[in-house]
């Protein structure tokens, strides 16, 4: 049972999505040229979220990708809600007051963000009430501490990510009268999520991340070849530094029990994540608010277990690491991404892939076969194969497709192998869990013209 190479491409195309930044957007020639993203579904329903927005009150872009957990609700509102946060960070005193003055006096709000939403990026009706009055708690907040001073990008992220995590923590103690977002703000912090957020600004890119999905720059050096450049790193067992703060927030009768089986308390993967309050809150705490909670919550024995060797909570922080980088004229395109990617791709061929497809050159590439011994078949193979690729079935018109088309299609020779492709695009639900996970990617393209001149200009 083989899906045909138009059926692949069903699949692979229905959730991507581009936008164009308009050359001048009435305040400054942006660095960023557009972006293309993309998602593939493993688990039903994807867990996976991502968002995109120009930041309308200030200057730059934000971008991000959200990996769930136990459940997509805390994905899903802190794809929602982050950004908000974010740009409420940034604004200076007057503009905050400006908004918290057409709030009182029932007059229309000054948008703070453009969203840049595929149709299936929906947010939730029911919630935005709640949202908003979280929110505007955080900007009221904002200006009763105005010190004056403008605020720092990374502050900002930093600042942020804590407030919506708090908010979110805070939100699920204190309940809702209404049955149906009570639920929801207890399915919100009781699941979990990872955030990996970019925000473009001229020259300067900053990289907030929490968890481990990744950003990755992708650089043409002067020969035209690409490599990568890491903007984030991975919050997980692998990374000692990460063990090691951990480590130190606990006391030493806990250091064997705090990373078991490369997990968070032998349970979890990520060490950073929003949400997740299963890890945050006490004992007392967790039994509280599931006793009085409703009984979906109650029946739910994800949500009554206590994880082991649970003495000093918190265990979990989302505070993100941030990432500043001054972009150069070589820095072509940055690739943001959930570990759905990294888990099947090496950054170096994630770099190469993009940066052949973005300049049009993988079609007159000499084919490489890398120390294979190939029999004359199998050469002529790869070249028909090489044909249909550049045949307009295979043509995919947007980076993130093209990319993902390699993560799930790539053979041993880094080449698309169509019946692997459409082997893997059939598994049914209880089994595409088993060999990929849900991955979503946005490419962001950078303005090399517009980033020499800025760069001039300093």
């Amino acid at each position: 049972f083989y899906l045909t190479p138009p059926q692949v491409n069903s699949i692979l195309k229905a959730n991507e999505y581009s936008f164009k930044v308009p050359e001048f957007d009435g305040k400054n020639i942006s660095s960023v040229l557009g972006f293309d993203s993309n998602q593939l579904p493993a688990n039903a329903p994807i867990e996976d979220r991502r968002s995109a927005a120009t930041c309308l009150q200030t200057r730059g872009m934000l971008l991000g990708v959200f990996d769930g957990h136990a459940g997509c609700a805390c994905a899903q509102a802190v794809s929602e809600r982050l950004f908000y946060y974010i740009a409420v960070s940034l604004l200076p005193h007057e503009t905050l007051l400006e908004i918290e003055n057409a709030v009182e006096s029932g007059r229309a709000l000054l948008p703070i963000l453009q969203w840049h939403k595929h149709p299936n990026d929906y947010f939730s009706k029911e919630a935005s009430k709640l949202y908003f009055n979280s929110l505007r708690t955080y900007w009221q907040e904002l200006i009763d501490l105005n010190s004056g001073e403008t605020t720092d990008v990374r502050e900002a992220l930093i600042n942020a990510f804590k407030r919506l995590d708090n908010d979110i923590s805070l939100e699920a103690q204190v309940g809702d009268p209404n049955s149906f977002l009570n639920y929801l703000v207890l399915r919100v912090a009781f699941s979990g999520a990872t955030a990996c957020v970019a925000h473009v600004d001229g020259v300067d890119l900053h990289i907030a991340n929490t968890g481990d999905s990744r950003a990755m720059l992708g650089v043409q050096e002067e020969d035209g070849s690409w490599s990568a450049l890491n903007l984030s790193y991975d919050h997980n067992a692998q990374n000692e530094h990460e063990v090691e703060r951990v480590k130190m927030e606990h006391p030493k009768s806990e250091e064997k029990s705090l990373v078991k089986q490369d997990r968070l308390l032998g349970l979890l993967m990520p060490f950073r994540a929003f949400g997740d309050v299963k890890f945050k809150w006490s004992i007392e705490l967790q039994k509280r608010v599931i006793e009085s909670g409703p009984d979906q919550l109650n029946d739910n024995e994800y949500t009554k277990f206590i994880p082991p060797n649970y003495y000093t909570p918190p265990y979990l922080t989302a505070e993100p690491e941030v990432i500043h980088h001054k972009l150069r004229p070589q820095d072509k395109f940055l690739v943001l991404a959930t570990d759905g990617l990294w888990e099947t791709m090496h950054r170096q061929d994630v770099a190469r892939i993009v940066g052949e497809y973005l300049t049009g050159v993988h079609h007159q590439q000499p084919i490489a076969v890398g120390g294979y011994k190939v029999t004359l078949g199998q050469m002529h193979g790869l070249l028909t194969e090489r044909r249909a690729r550049i045949s307009s079935v295979f043509e995919d018109q947007n980076a993130a497709t093209h990319l993902i088309r390699h993560a799930v299609g790539n053979n041993e020779f880094g080449t698309v192998d169509h019946e692997r492709l459409s082997k893997m695009l059939s598994l049914p639900e209880e089994l595409a869990r088993m060999y990929r996970d849900d991955i979503t990617i946005i490419v962001v393209q950078f303005n090399s013209h517009v980033i020499g001149a800025y760069q001039n200009e300093e």
